[in-house]
């Protein structure tokens, strides 16, 4: 798990083939018109989840994970405390992991809660679970898929 600003993007534009172009993005689009919906930037590659939702409670907030993805939330309005707990200390899962939607939900406590305000995100990689969209009054945030194997990474290693 990486917590950062947009101002340290480039720090981390590197860690991935995929993650320039979702900084590129952020700079580049006015991400508060975006109406909440999905947008495909590259494919199933990489793509960005605009969310306008009510905060819930942390108590009603579940730790998830993805395989297939790795996160990075940016908010954009709204203070979002995230849960976190690394997914191996994970041990009491509330269902099967689903492939179609990426994603496995848990019922243990996070280890840690992060505070997140705008212009600040989280990137949450396949080893970390994650408990977003808790505080109060409204979040809005975008969260961008990464195929953490994508075609671009994959090539890479070839």
């Amino acid at each position: 798990m990486i917590l950062s600003t947009i101002a340290q993007a480039d720090r981390y534009a590197g860690m991935h083939p995929l993650f320039p172009r979702a900084f590129e993005y952020i700079r580049n689009t006015d991400l508060h018109s975006l109406a909440p919906g999905c947008y495909p930037i590259i494919a199933d590659e990489l793509l960005v989840i605009v969310e306008n939702v009510a905060a819930r409670e942390r108590i009603a907030a579940k730790l998830e994970c993805h395989r297939k993805y790795i996160d990075i939330q940016l908010v954009l309005q709204g203070t979002d405390e995230m849960g976190w707990r690394p997914l191996i200390e994970c041990t009491q899962p509330l269902d099967d992991y689903s492939a179609a939607r990426d994603v496995q939900f848990f019922d243990d406590a996070p280890g840690t809660w992060i505070v997140i305000k705008p212009g600040m995100y989280c990137i949450f990689f396949p080893e970390d679970a994650h408990a977003p969209l808790v505080g109060k009054g409204h979040i809005r945030k975008v969260v961008f898929k990464i195929a953490a194997a994508s075609a671009d990474a994959r090539e890479q290693l070839e």
